[in-house]
């Protein structure tokens, strides 16, 4: 049978696992994000550009470089709320780290106080007569 600390361990465990997760999906939308910006970037220098074929889709250019921006909003969006869930999942692995260290420090104090009882036992046993009749000398 485990222990309470012991369950609230694996949930520790599988907490901070959740919280590798989002931190790895927070890492990937920040990766599309920098793509995203020399995206962008690239098509700013194309608009600015005197080259006679950028010229020619300019206007192109211009509905490209709003959907791009428009993208980064909606990315920045995804990227607060998975930062906000990170620390969600992070609190929440800190509280349940913290309770199992409580269970913890109580199954110890509760085995300590076991075994003292366990001392009184012996030593009461050991210096009691063996009949329910005292001898006296």
């Amino acid at each position: 049978m485990k222990t309470r600390s012991e369950k609230l361990k694996r949930l520790v465990a599988v907490q901070r696992h959740l919280e590798r997760i989002a931190e790895s999906e927070l890492a990937e939308i920040a990766s599309q994000r920098g793509l995203l910006s020399e995206t962008i970037t690239s098509v700013v220098d194309a608009m600015g550009s005197a080259h006679p074929l950028h010229r020619m889709f300019s206007g192109y250019y211009g509905s490209q470089l709003g959907r791009l921006v428009q993208k980064d909003q909606m990315l920045l969006g995804i990227q607060e709320v998975h930062e906000a869930r990170i620390a969600k999942e992070r609190a929440k692995g800190d509280r349940l780290e913290e309770s199992m260290m409580d269970a913890r420090l109580m199954e110890e104090r509760e085995a300590a106080d076991a075994q003292i009882l366990d001392l009184i036992d012996q030593y009461v046993a050991g210096h009691a007569p063996a009949s329910g009749k005292v001898e006296r000398r």
